[in-house]
């Protein structure tokens, strides 16, 4: 059976008439220990879903601060091992939100896909986005992956046409994450017009919720988006600050889980008022 954890949290958003807030840290950024504090602080601070990046040496759809945070990652010492325990001790403690791991099949395939499978469940992890694994490897690790129960969530773009989009939404799961503007991350603001328009299409052909990320930084934005999307996904914005709240040195600082924590709660608040907002 897939996790229900993904389901009931857009529909308890949905519910109460709002957007879910989707927030991206990358796993040991700038070290395990603050890494996981600052997991720990994501849900009270707004977070409704939690997208775990799995550091890479390559990040190829990423945008300078996201590369930087896997380099900061992996420089002091992290493994794939230490994300699924950091994964398994904020479940010590919440049961209930959401972790979505994202990132690259590289790492998937080095660990072993049957063991990552098995250990990223007995984790607690909920979903998988894998942006560099398209349709076509679906019996890669789409299929293995959602027969044991981890929702596998797929990437459409403005590119995504109406012929390939049927593609994108096979075996998919969980939600549709739409990437709002061509290129990497946090390059770019999206056009929320253009956005409105990808979301409406996107639903035509799908009953699953749809989120939309990659450029969104503030909580006007957020907002913005969250008037039509059923999830607004920020990273950079975040990455950005555990950066700069480091020390000369790279070191986190005692700035940097509470920097966080208050970006995430204007976030939330932007989001939560989107829909009220659209109302007035």
């Amino acid at each position: 059976m897939v996790s229900e954890r993904i389901k009931q949290r857009f529909a308890d958003c949905a519910a109460k008439n709002r957007p879910a807030l989707v927030t991206f840290v990358t796993a040991g950024d700038p070290d395990l220990e603050t890494a996981s504090a600052i997991l720990h602080r994501l849900p009270a601070a707004g977070a409704d879903v939690i997208e775990l990046g799995m550091p890479f040496s390559d990040p190829m759809a990423e945008g300078p601060p996201i590369q930087a945070s896997s380099k900061r990652a992996l420089e002091a010492g992290h493994t794939m091992k230490k994300t699924l325990a950091m994964v398994a001790g904020f479940r010590e403690v919440d049961d209930k939100t959401p972790i979505v791991l994202m990132g690259y099949y590289n790492p998937i395939y080095s660990y072993g896909v049957d063991a990552f499978i098995s250990d990223a469940l007995k984790a607690g992890v909920d979903g998988m986005i894998v942006v560099d694994l398209p349709p076509e490897a679906d019996d890669e690790f789409c299929i293995p992956a959602l027969r044991a129960g981890l929702n596998f969530i797929r990437l459409a773009t403005p590119t995504t046409d109406e012929k390939r989009l049927p593609a994108v939404l096979n075996n998919t799961s969980g939600f549709v994450y739409y990437v709002s503007i061509t290129g990497i991350t946090g390059t770019a603001s999206p056009d929320t017009g253009a956005v409105a328009d990808a979301v409406s299409r996107i639903k035509d052909h799908t009953e699953l919720p749809v989120v939309v990320g990659f450029g969104v930084k503030t909580p006007d934005q957020a907002a913005a988006i969250g008037r039509t999307a059923d999830g607004v996904v920020v990273g950079s914005a975040i990455v950005n600050t555990i950066r700069d709240s480091l020390d000369a040195d790279g070191k986190a600082t005692d700035m940097t889980v509470d920097a966080v924590a208050e970006l995430v709660s204007a976030l939330s608040g932007g989001v939560r008022a989107s829909r009220q907002m659209a109302a007035e």
